[in-house]
């Protein structure tokens, strides 16, 4: 049986932020009934079900039906199952029979709470019926994923679908408490967590001396850590956890945890099934020792099936430099890339030098016993991997491996032949050259082109003196912005993903590496934004300002829509800059559609739950597009700064391939 404690948040807004947002949610409510009314009357009406009449409700599937046919804003069923949920939550639509979850079904039946929450009070100017329509749409859509979450939360564990435990999975890869635990753990966790609420402040969770029950983690609120003659302790915030260690140990609670503010909610794992994990990791865990010490950890997982693997393979956890090499030569295909090869080459120079790694390379595992022919015959095939090895390490540093001395040596040794390289031109004709695999990007340039001449800086690199708002002018939005998304992808496409694991590991342990091409795109984050907001401040004159305001915010649309996700932030975080928000009488000249874009988009930057509201917008994106570089970077540095890079003396390697997916 499940069970959870869970109090509607309308009842208790401990805030005025709170009691605004609900505010903000009824007036959004009124002009969706008022809009469901006045085109689709119909959908409220009797309903018969096992010989018991509801009066005056909707099924689940038509209310999503309806909002699916009325905006096209909404990609699927769970958007809108969302947006509804948001309302159940807040008690404005209700289930006939109590029930906390919107369900997507003809067998559901919610009624709008019109009486309780004058839902008829609506405004009578028709001009602006379907700007608020447009307005109240987009706040529900932005709350919906949380409130679909909170659902799925809410459901019982056994009742959660395949979808259910991939939308959990992927929220507890940003949790603060797990962060360090492995994947196929966080996908057990997925599938047993609890939601449980608490509405006041001050309510005891549990006692110090308590038997140990569960394990807590927060995940809205906090709390305080009391202890026997010490008092408070300490304070835990949202994404953080309690109560692990009774378990482990099967001792009493050391501590009393008390709610420090009202409706905290915590997301609970039972003690049969915290236990049930730890034995379920550990008896598919596969330790392999040499002279009493483990050099190797490997974990059975089921992964996304594959023609070329099986769905139930042995993965690296952790291991000495050496037996995780060994570990990839022996399982890697010569017909397909395996994705852990790559992980393990893109990360290598965390753990394992190029020196070690070049070394190890040459030495061919020769077998201890056999006949000449199966010696003759296991050498082949090893050489064979490593070759296959080698070349896709060549395929994934390219021209980079040339600053390497030891790797570039150790490449002229074993591949001194030369291979043929297909150059593109600026007008997109291919020219074939014969040149060394290792030839640098000077050597390729010197047989296409001269070489390229000295620039010295010129006066207008010192800084602007006044806008260029006349150039601007005969300039559509359009156009400036397929010039930023163009040159964005060429320092894009320039930069290394290995470049990326430098600069989070910490470019100082590399010697030899650079980051120069993911530097310059950083950069370019920063001249973007306060090119925004230098041209904004340098024109004088208030009507063309506004016209350049504008014209930014146009620019933002066009961004997104290419999908250059960094060059919109920038603009964004330029036009939220305070020296551009305080142009009062600017921002007045604007014209309401403008500034209804403008918010709708601002949205995008909220931090909360971690960029949530980004998170979200990126994962409707198919590829190709530019990611906001500076999130990446902060999701890649909470990876690394959470998992130590060795684990009782062997590389932790699952850190490695988390970190991976991100690049």
């Amino acid at each position: 049986e499940c069970a959870f404690h869970s109090h509607p948040e309308s009842q208790i807004p401990n805030n005025i932020q709170e009691t605004f947002l609900s505010d903000r949610i009824l007036k959004a409510a009124r002009v969706v009934y008022s809009t469901l009314m006045e085109r689709n009357p119909g959908l409220i009406r009797d309903r018969k079900h096992h010989l018991k009449t509801y009066r005056q409700c909707c099924s689940g599937k038509e209310l999503v039906d309806w909002l699916m046919k009325l905006n096209d804003c909404f990609q699927s069923r769970s958007q809108a199952v969302g947006m509804w949920q948001v309302l159940v939550d807040e008690g404005i639509l209700s289930h006939v029979k109590q029930e906390l979850n919107f369900h997507d079904k003809d067998t559901q039946f919610y009624r709008f709470m019109e009486a309780e929450f004058e839902l008829n009070h609506t405004t009578n100017e028709k001009d602006s019926k379907d700007e608020e329509l447009q307005e109240s749409l987009a706040l529900l859509i932005q709350m919906g994923p949380d409130a679909l979450l909170t659902m799925i939360l809410r459901k019982c564990p056994s009742q959660r679908t395949p979808e259910d435990l991939e939308v959990i999975y992927e929220e507890l890869m940003h949790v603060k408490a797990v962060a360090h635990l492995s994947t196929s753990v966080r996908k057990e966790l997925a599938a047993v967590l609890v939601f449980e609420s608490h509405a006041k402040a001050g309510t005891v969770l549990f006692s110090q001396g308590d038997k140990g029950t569960s394990w807590y983690i927060i995940w809205r609120g906090s709390v305080n850590v009391i202890t026997h003659g010490k008092g408070l302790v300490t304070t835990l915030h949202e994404g953080e956890d309690f109560g692990q260690l009774a378990l482990v140990n099967d001792a009493p609670r050391s501590a009393t945890i008390i709610l420090r503010e009202d409706n905290c909610h915590f997301l609970r794992v039972d003690k049969q099934d915290f236990i049930r994990i730890l034995k379920d990791v550990e008896a598919n865990t596969v330790r392999l020792e040499e002279h009493g010490k483990v050099v190797l950890v490997l974990e059975k997982r089921h992964l996304i099936v594959n023609l070329n693997y099986p769905p139930l393979r042995y993965t690296v956890m952790s291991g000495t430099p050496e037996k995780i090499l060994e570990h990839m030569l022996e399982t890697i295909k010569l017909e397909t890339n395996d994705p852990s090869v790559t992980d393990f080459l893109l990360t290598h120079p965390v753990f394992m030098p190029y020196s070690q790694l070049c070394a190890a390379l040459q030495h061919q595992y020769p077998p201890s016993e056999g006949t000449d022919l199966e010696k003759a015959a296991y050498a082949l095939n090893t050489k064979q991997k490593v070759v296959k090895l080698v070349a896709h390490w060549v395929a994934l540093y390219g021209l980079l491996l040339r600053d390497n001395p030891v790797a570039s040596e150790f490449l002229e040794s074993n591949c001194p032949f030369a291979v043929l390289y297909e150059i593109f031109k600026a007008d997109h004709k291919a020219v074939n050259v014969m040149l060394p695999v290792d030839a640098s990007v000077s050597d390729i340039l010197t047989t296409l082109v001269d070489p390229e001449r000295d620039y010295t800086p010129v006066k207008e690199q010192l800084g602007p003196e006044k806008s260029t708002m006349d150039t601007l002018e005969q300039m559509c939005s359009k156009d400036i912005a397929s010039q930023h998304t163009s040159y964005d992808w060429e320092l894009f496409m320039a930069m290394h993903e290995v470049e990326l694991v430098y600069y989070v590991f910490g470019r100082e342990k590399f010697p030899g590496s650079t980051t120069a091409n993911l530097e310059r795109f950083v950069r370019r984050f920063n001249e973007v934004q306060y090119w925004v907001v230098t041209e904004l401040c340098l024109c004088e004159d208030l009507v063309k300002r506004a016209i350049l305001l504008k014209k930014f915010i146009k620019m933002a649309v066009v961004l997104k829509e290419q999908k250059n996700l960094n060059s919109f932030f920038a603009v964004m975080f330029g036009l939220s800059n305070s020296a551009v928000q305080r142009l009062n009488k600017t921002w007045e000249r604007l014209p309401n559609k403008t500034k209804r874009i403008y918010c709708a988009y601002e949205r995008l930057m909220d931090p909360s739950r971690n960029h949530r509201a980004y998170r979200l917008t990126v994962a409707k994106l198919s590829p190709p597009y530019i990611p906001f570089m500076p999130l990446l970077l902060k999701d890649m540095t909470f990876i690394h700064e959470g998992n130590k890079n060795y684990t009782d003396k062997l590389v932790n390697f699952e850190k490695m391939v988390r970190v991976l997916p991100s690049v």
